[in-house]
């Protein structure tokens, strides 16, 4: 674009205008009033000055000589037109039930009509439509600055298996979240760079579109954030030489096929922030649902708008309707989440039907599961201390979670020791559990919480036993000895903790699992999983 004081002035300026460097040399001299005129060249005078000027503030300030390695100005005559682009839309059922039956599968391939936003010309171009899994009501929100196209989740999936992000080209993004794995990497802790131990377990990423915060201690606000992490993480995939960043993206421009997929994608040669947003395309469309217990919720909503009741409340015979649907289609994924046998199982239909419905009475009642483990991803996306990793009643600094996440400023006490709550989808391939890894099986998770998880000075209100805490203070102020559960005592003001015991039976624990099984999801898409 034109300078627009040049504009201003193009009427007065001579055929063969004086050059810049000899206007701004006659500024405020004698001759200068003289020249051709006068007045007029002492006001294109004053103009040269101020152009010049603002030029020396410019190149005072030069753009750093790496900022190119984390973005670039795109160009425009590099990237795929608008017409060949292909987006990804996303459709749950909730959002149009008659067009989410009529998808026959996970990625559907079809046109859309539209208007080119540079000339308004109508164009008919190819879109994939996302069959979004049944009990998952939403969809993925990208970024406005992020659309997902094919070639940006092509391009993002094939960074996600591709050992390049790494120092030594050992550890890719798939190495701790394995699609074969649950999308994680099955151990208490992962294994980076050069055989460094991480100091968690990885979490999945399955439905981590939904997540609010990412990482366990939330310090990612975006799928964008996030996976500029582990590049530059010296227990993952940093080496510690140079800077861990523009070293990856040195490696990628090497490669001539990754130069020619970021410039149709992004309009430039790869860089981190196309890199982030590639990466961040291919993760939204990870999912897990369809799950039994969907089905079940399904077959109850339609079975109460037959009876007209408007009473939305669970029966064994809406398992059981689920569960027939899976014996008829010979559905071993669900089926072998219950421990049923898709040949020799189906006499076990009404007896599996009504255990899953006493766990999910526990899960939403008794057990108290739902405190945190809510909505359509099982999880109230906060932060909370169960005491994992505690010793004798000690958090060690390292297992402040997200405390430590938090910027001075916004440090809530709140917060120490807590870590995020997980997604329940897909549980029977991310063992072990917790944030360390530390419960082997979902009977010892249920154990974990049945105990009330460990005493600490920061044990989340959810797990404490407030009525116990209370009748030891008042038992202390009056005098009377305390009878109830065992009291620790923490902190300077020796502030009673109380963890409270669920009491579980031995067979509500038994049902509550097999229900928590009765999440497990459709394997991920295979367009999706296979590398």
């Amino acid at each position: 674009m034109r300078n627009p004081d040049a504009l201003t002035l193009m009427p007065y300026l001579p055929a063969n205008p004086i050059p810049l460097e000899r206007l701004h040399s006659m500024c405020f001299t004698p001759r200068s009033l003289f020249w051709g005129g006068g007045l007029l060249l002492l006001i294109l005078g004053l103009v040269s000055c101020t152009i010049t000027a603002r030029n020396q503030v410019v190149a005072a300030d030069p753009k750093p000589a790496d900022a190119s390695y984390d973005w670039q100005i795109p160009n425009e005559s590099w990237k795929t037109p608008f017409k060949d682009e292909q987006p990804i839309l996303f459709l749950a059922r909730t959002q149009n039930p008659a067009e989410w039956d009529k998808l026959p599968a996970f990625w559907n391939e079809s046109t859309e009509k539209t208007l080119d936003p540079k000339t308004g010309v109508p164009v008919e171009r190819n879109v994939v439509r996302i069959k979004v899994p049944l009990g998952l009501t939403q969809v993925p929100v990208s970024p406005v600055e992020n659309p997902i196209t094919v070639g940006k989740w092509n391009l993002g999936k094939k960074l996600y298996f591709d050992t390049i992000l790494s120092s030594d080209s050992t550890v890719a993004c798939a190495s701790c979240h394995d699609p074969r794995k649950g999308y994680t990497d099955q151990s208490p802790v992962s294994t980076g760079i050069n055989g460094k131990k991480g100091g968690v377990s990885a979490p999945t990423v399955l439905n981590s579109a939904f997540n609010r915060l990412q990482f366990w201690d939330g310090r990612a606000a975006t799928l964008e954030d996030q996976s500029q992490g582990p590049p530059q993480n010296p227990v993952e995939m940093f080496d510690g030489a140079g800077h861990a960043w523009h070293k990856v993206i040195e490696r990628l421009r090497k490669k001539p096929e990754y130069v020619k997929m970021f410039r149709e994608v992004f309009g430039t040669e790869p860089t981190r922030d196309g890199t982030a947003k590639a990466i961040a395309a291919y993760e939204r469309t990870v999912f897990s649902g369809n799950s039994i217990y969907d089905r079940a919720d399904l077959a109850m909503r339609a079975r109460v708008e037959e009876e007209g009741t408007g009473k939305y409340d669970f029966k064994p015979v809406d398992f059981e309707t689920a569960l027939k649907g899976a014996f008829k289609n010979k559905d071993e994924n669900a089926l072998k989440s219950l421990n049923l046998d898709p040949t020799r199982d189906a006499t076990r239909i009404a007896e599996t039907a009504a255990a899953l419905e006493r766990g999910r009475a526990l899960f939403f009642g008794k057990a108290r599961c739902n405190s945190c483990h809510v909505g359509d991803n099982f999880t109230d996306n906060d932060f909370h201390n169960l005491g994992v990793g505690v010793k004798e009643g000690i958090l060690p600094p390292e297992s402040f979670g997200r405390h430590s996440a938090q910027p001075l400023g916004h440090k809530n006490p709140d917060y120490i020791g807590a870590f995020k709550t997980p997604t329940l989808r897909g549980l029977l391939n991310t063992a072990p559990y917790l944030h360390d890894g530390s419960e082997a099986t979902l009977e010892k998770v249920v154990d974990f919480y049945d105990r009330g998880g460990n005493a600490n000075e920061f044990l989340d209100t959810k797990m404490r036993d407030y009525e116990a805490e209370k009748a030891y203070l008042l038992a202390q102020q009056g005098g009377a000895p305390y009878k109830g559960p065992e009291v620790k005592l923490f902190g300077k003001d020796r502030k009673p903790i109380v963890p409270l015991h669920l009491k579980l039976t031995e067979a509500e624990k038994k049902d509550l699992v097999l229900f928590l099984r009765s999440l497990q999801g459709d394997p991920v898409d295979p367009k999706v999983a296979a590398e």
